[in-house]
């Protein structure tokens, strides 16, 4: 595969020079294309990214809102990220895991380890972790991650309660590697880019497997093509003109809604943050300022309006709950970056051990309360993977905009959950409010009737009811 199939760099610096201060009609033609949840051109796409008037940013801000809404409805998912291992053979210069950094400690947790973790994650409340892994193959193989994919479905806390979806984010995988994942049980499957741009992918990443450019850029390709159903992509927002991986991220989702009428299930937007020994964490290359990067989150849910867009503890927590409105509809939350950390709760220093700095260092009881004083509802479902709303099926309901009626019922249920099993009473009376307030807004009269059975049995002590 040639890559200039996927990525058309002369392209993208062709749209964006030409497009420039567009004036406030061309925004609003635009926008209101953006409405019928059909997506952009890259063309349209560059001129929502070079708006500078405040006015046109906020209508652009409320639309990227009324998208979200469409189609997913009012919820946020939560997550945890869980990282079995910090070896990595690779040296990305923005990564405190980089093969150079010699002040880290190594470690690779053992099945008991991972399933001590598990534990942890669970009693904050969280039904879904995303399992992470440095790439190194000699220290932490493949086989091994596939033992403890088996070892985090097997625990259950002291509420009965078990991770239901496991998501992955690890190295590029062989046509081979790709079969044995089939037969596990797996959500999305994650890699990111981190830059569209081959000049700057090629600084950034001097050794290891990981320079290589179209190994990384062919993963989805290869993943979709071996059966794989949902694919998550993402771009490390610093490394290069944000501008240009917009365009370029963009372009690569095209590419594969075009040829596997799948497109990326989740895009990612992290911003680099600073990382113990990584000098292009420390000095930023093209750092994204804070309205920059509200639009171009904005920008991103009116141009690939189907996708879940994840939002990390990156971020700060007041950057984080603008961000709710802005077209995130993912969120992480009471997250640790370093293998052990979730046991260990801080005993150590997280930006020496962890794989970036975290800006938002909240539990998850804290997380899901802002959610809820925001109004939106914090989702634990999974409901969609283990029903078979995957790949083309999942595609065929998000699209249009009709997988938010599952969205909204299941999100309740979970949340529902998470008040009965683990709450404090605050939490509790905000939560049960705004689940009173989303009953009324169900259309579908059985779906809401179903959905109020639903939390009378949770409430009982019946778990994980969904539709």
């Amino acid at each position: 595969m040639n890559n200039i199939d996927i990525i058309n760099e002369e392209k993208i610096h062709s749209i964006l020079e030409k497009k420039q201060n567009p004036d406030s009609k061309e925004v609003r033609d635009v926008l209101n294309k953006a409405k019928e949840l059909h997506g952009l051109t890259l063309e349209e796409i560059a001129t929502l990214l070079t708006i500078e008037n405040q006015d046109l940013l906020e209508e652009l801000y409320g639309t990227a809102l009324y998208i979200k809404r469409e189609i997913y409805g009012n919820r946020l998912v939560l997550f945890a990220p869980l990282y079995v291992s910090n070896y990595c053979s690779n040296n990305c210069l923005y990564c405190g895991f980089r093969a150079d950094n010699k002040e880290i400690a190594r470690r690779s947790l053992s099945l008991d380890d991972i399933k001590e973790e598990t534990l942890a994650i669970l009693e904050q409340g969280h039904k879904r972790v995303l399992m992470l892994m440095g790439e190194n193959h000699k220290d932490c193989t493949f086989d091994y991650f596939l033992e403890a994919i088996d070892a985090v479905y097997s625990v259950k806390d002291s509420k009965n309660s078990s991770i239901r979806r496991i998501n992955i984010e690890i190295a590029p995988l062989t046509d081979e590697e790709f079969h044995k994942l089939k037969n596990v049980k797996i959500g999305t499957y994650t890699v990111f880019q981190e830059t569209y741009h081959r000049e700057t992918y090629k600084k950034m990443h001097p050794s290891g497997k990981k320079s290589d450019y179209d190994w990384r850029i062919e993963t989805m390709d290869r993943a979709l093509a071996n059966g794989m159903h949902d694919v998550g992509i993402g771009t490390l927002f610093g490394l290069y003109d944000y501008k240009f991986e917009v365009l370029a991220m963009i372009e690569h989702a095209k590419h594969l809604d075009e040829k596997f009428n799948v497109g990326p299930h989740t895009i990612s937007i992290p911003r680099v943050n600073p990382a113990k020994n990584a000098p292009a964490s420390l000095e930023i290359p093209y750092k994204v300022n804070d309205e920059e990067f509200k639009k171009l989150v904005a920008v991103i849910r009116c141009a690939v309006p189907y996708t879940g867009m994840i939002l990390s503890t990156r971020e700060p927590i007041s950057l984080r709950t603008k961000l709710f409105d802005l077209g995130v509809s993912q969120i992480s939350a009471g997250s640790r970056t370093n293998p052990g950390g979730y046991k260990q709760a801080f005993a150590i220093d997280p930006d020496d051990e962890g794989q970036f700095h975290l800006n938002d260092s909240r539990s998850s009881g804290e997380v899901i309360k802002d959610v809820l004083q925001h109004g939106f509802i914090p989702s634990f479902c999974t409901a969609c993977y283990r029903l078979g709303r995957v790949g083309e099926d999942f595609m065929d309901q998000a699209k249009p905009g009709l997988i938010k009626l599952f969205c909204q019922p299941n999100g309740m249920t979970t949340l529902k959950e998470y008040l009965v099993d683990y709450a404090d009473e605050e939490t509790i009376a905000i939560g049960n409010a705004l689940i009173e307030k989303e009953l009324a807004t169900i259309p579908n009269e059985k779906v809401r009737e179903k959905t109020k059975d639903f939390l009378k049995r949770i409430e009982k002590g019946e778990r994980d009811l969904y539709l």
